[in-house]
């Protein structure tokens, strides 16, 4: 069976990795990347290091407005989808082109499978919130990450199609994290000692976008003290230098170019804390049992927080200066809520059954 896949973000890149190496084993992909994240540092880099098979499809979109981006990408993706006809239309996670692969799909009565369905934050000001609740609702295959996400599809009535397979992300976190011990040099060209160190990523636009939460976060960054690495996303780059932030960080923050995904793996694994606002890198900062503050005043990751492992601060100066400490004795023992590692092979095994049932056409 032909499948195309969606692709446009970082961690989109990173969730297709294994399941594209499980999908091809026994169907026809074809990968479409829409430009979403266009930055070489953001895009390029990761189907390198990942060996993913390079896109059949760039459409180039690039950045613009919510409704223009999105709507570019559905024309594009429209375009593509009616040349190839496939069998199923493959999107992952919450992005804009997780949307628009989703909308083009539907439309043309194409099955859509969507990789981690079912997360919630419950906060709508949130666009991937609208995303994920408007791609799950148009999906036929639902693989969900945890059993929360099931359940979260349960109340709002969806129960067909659903799964429970395990996240994705563990599969390439387990697949990359010996291949990055061996090959990263980051420690020490940033000259660090683990467990030294805290890591930052900054670019929700309820943070980068309000000057007053910008700077409450770098300020806090400065009060903690501890060297803080800080890879930042261009448009975060774009806000500090425009909010006259970039040429007068605190003196432990050091900002860096958004770092390849080795390298940043090698990174967050060996940190004393990680300090973020991106939902991907909660997850992360869990399975590699790195305490990890997020400023954001809610999480679709809410298992994070039950262990201790995760808390919810906001930009609120003192609660991350207070967290910073705090969470360095708070966690206990871990849960296995992701799954073991084998997601892409239960998602792989779901969709040959969907053709098999005949539900494809």
């Amino acid at each position: 069976m032909k499948i195309v896949t969606i692709v446009g973000a970082r961690p989109q890149f990173i969730k297709c990795a294994p399941v594209s190496r499980a999908l091809r084993a026994e169907h026809t992909e074809v990968l479409v990347h829409t430009g979403q994240h266009y930055d070489a540092n953001m895009s390029d880099v990761f189907f390198t290091e990942l060996d993913i098979p390079a896109p059949d499809y760039h459409l180039g979109i690039g950045s613009g407005p919510q409704g223009e981006q999105t709507g570019r990408m559905l024309a594009a993706i429209e375009e593509v989808i009616m040349k190839e006809q496939p069998d199923m239309v493959l999107v992952y996670g919450d992005t804009n082109s997780t949307l628009a692969g989703a909308l083009a799909a539907v439309k043309l009565h194409i099955p859509v499978a969507h990789v981690e369905a079912g997360l919630r934050s419950f906060d709508r000001s949130m666009p991937e919130e609208i995303n994920r609740v408007v791609t799950d609702h148009v999906s036929d295959l639902l693989f969900c990450p945890t059993q929360t996400a099931v359940d979260n599809l349960l109340t709002e009535g969806i129960t067909t199609g659903v799964h429970l397979t395990g996240d994705v992300m563990v599969d390439a976190l387990l697949y990359n994290a010996g291949i990055a011990e061996e090959s990263s040099t980051v420690l020490e060209d940033l000259e660090l000692v683990e467990g030294g160190y805290s890591v930052a990523t900054v670019h929700r636009a309820s943070n980068t976008d309000a000057e007053e939460n910008l700077r409450s976060i770098v300020d806090a960054f400065g009060e903690i003290g501890n060297p803080i690495v800080f890879p930042a996303h261009p448009r975060t780059v774009k806000y500090l230098k425009e909010y006259g932030l970039y040429d007068h960080l605190p003196g432990n923050v050091r900002l860096t170019e958004p770092l390849a995904y080795l390298d940043m793996l090698h990174l967050m694994r060996h940190a004393r804390m990680i300090l973020t606002d991106s939902g991907g890198v909660q997850k992360e900062a869990y399975v590699l049992k790195v305490p990890c503050v997020t400023l954001r005043e809610n999480t679709e990751w809410v298992e994070t927080l039950r262990d201790g492992w995760n808390v919810l601060v906001g930009a609120d100066f003192t609660k991350i200066v207070d967290a910073d400490q705090a969470m360095l004795s708070k966690r206990t023992e871990q849960s296995v809520i992701f799954g073991k590692g084998d997601a892409a092979i239960a998602i792989t095994t779901n969709i040959s059954l969907f053709f098999n049932n005949g539900r494809c056409c």
